[in-house]
C-alpha cells in the first residue's frame, strides 16, 4: 500500500509509463504461500509502478525448477527439467527487472545468485542493433535481512546486472536489515499490534521510493530514445571487423 506521500508523487507524475513492462524477482527461499519478508518490500515499487501505469509482472523463483547452468536450456545439456526458458521470455518483455533478495550469512541467497547465473546464459544473444540482448533495459536491487549487509549484497548483484547489459539508475537499490543480532524482520507484525517491524523506516521507504522513480524514468528515457546507440556496441558489427576508432595496437 502507498503512503501519503508516495501517492502525492504519484498524482504529480505527468510523464506516461503507460507502456513499460516491468518484472520483480523475488531470490526468497520460501515458497508460496509461505510469506516472504522480501515480497513485502518488493510491494513498495510494485504499488508505485501499477500506480503508474506500468504492466506488472511477478516471479518468485523458488516455486518454479530451474536448473542449475549457465545455458540458456539445460534440458539441451542433460537436465530433464529446467522452467528458466519460460521465465526468460518474460524477462526478454521487461523493460524494467527489479531483483529482490534476501540476506544469508552476509551474501544474496543461492536463488538470487541462480538467477544471475542463467541471466548470463543470454549475455552473448543480441538485439536487432546487434547489442548484447540486455542494453536498453533497467535493473534493480531491493534487500532485506536483520544484519548488516545490503550495500555488499547490492553491489555484487547490481555488478552482474550491468556486466550483462543492464542500465543501473543512480540509486537503484533499497533494503532493510533491524537492528544486528537475531530480531524481527521486515514486515513482521510489531509487539503492540499496531503496524509492522521496518515500515516506518524513513531511510528505507526514501530509498525504495526514490529507486523505484529512478527506474521508471531511466527506462521512459531509453524507451523514448529507441534504446542505447548501437555505435560503438554491436557486437555483431564488432565481428564483422568495425573496430568505432579503436586505436590500432600496432601503433600505440
Amino acid at each position: 500500500m502507498l503512503d501519503q506521500k508516495q501517492t502525492e508523487l504519484c498524482n504529480a507524475n505527468t510523464t506516461d509509463f503507460s507502456d513499460l513492462k516491468a518484472l520483480t524477482i523475488n531470490c526468497s527461499l520460501k515458497p508460496t504461500p509461505e510469506a516472504s519478508h522480501t515480497d513485502k518490500l518488493l510491494g513498495t515499487a510494485e504499488a508505485i509502478m501499477v500506480r503508474s501505469g506500468v504492466s506488472l509482472e511477478q516471479v518468485r523463483l523458488v516455486d518454479h525448477h530451474i536448473a542449475h547452468g549457465v545455458y540458456p536450456d539445460m534440458t539441451e545439456h542433460g537436465a530433464e527439467r529446467d522452467d528458466w526458458p519460460a521465465i526468460w521470455e518474460k524477462v526478454k518483455a521487461a523493460d524494467i527487472l527489479l531483483v529482490g533478495t534476501p540476506i544469508w550469512l552476509g551474501e544474496k541467497s543461492s536463488v538470487c545468485q541462480q538467477l544471475i547465473e542463467r541471466l548470463y546464459a543470454h549475455s552473448g544473444q543480441t538485439n536487432d542493433k546487434g547489442q548484447y540482448a540486455f542494453y536498453g533495459k533497467v535493473a534493480g536491487v531491493f534487500v532485506t535481512g536483520n544484519e548488516d549487509g545490503i550495500k555488499h549484497v547490492a553491489m555484487g548483484t547490481l555488478y552482474s546486472l550491468q556486466h550483462v547489459g543492464y542500465t543501473i539508475p543512480p540509486q537503484a537499490d533499497a533494503g532493510w536489515i533491524g537492528e544486528a543480532g537475531p530480531g524481527p524482520s521486515y514486515g513482521d507484525p510489531l509487539e503492540d499490534g499496531e503496524g509492522y517491524v521496518g515500515f516506518d523506516n524513513d531511510f528505507t521507504r526514501r530509498n525504495a521510493t526514490f529507486a523505484t522513480w529512478n527506474m521508471l524514468h531511466f527506462a521512459r528515457m531509453l524507451k523514448d530514445a529507441g534504446g542505447i546507440p548501437a555505435y560503438g556496441n554491436s557486437v555483431d558489427l564488432w565481428n564483422e571487423g568495425r573496430r568505432f576508432d579503436a586505436p590500432n595496437p600496432e601503433y600505440r
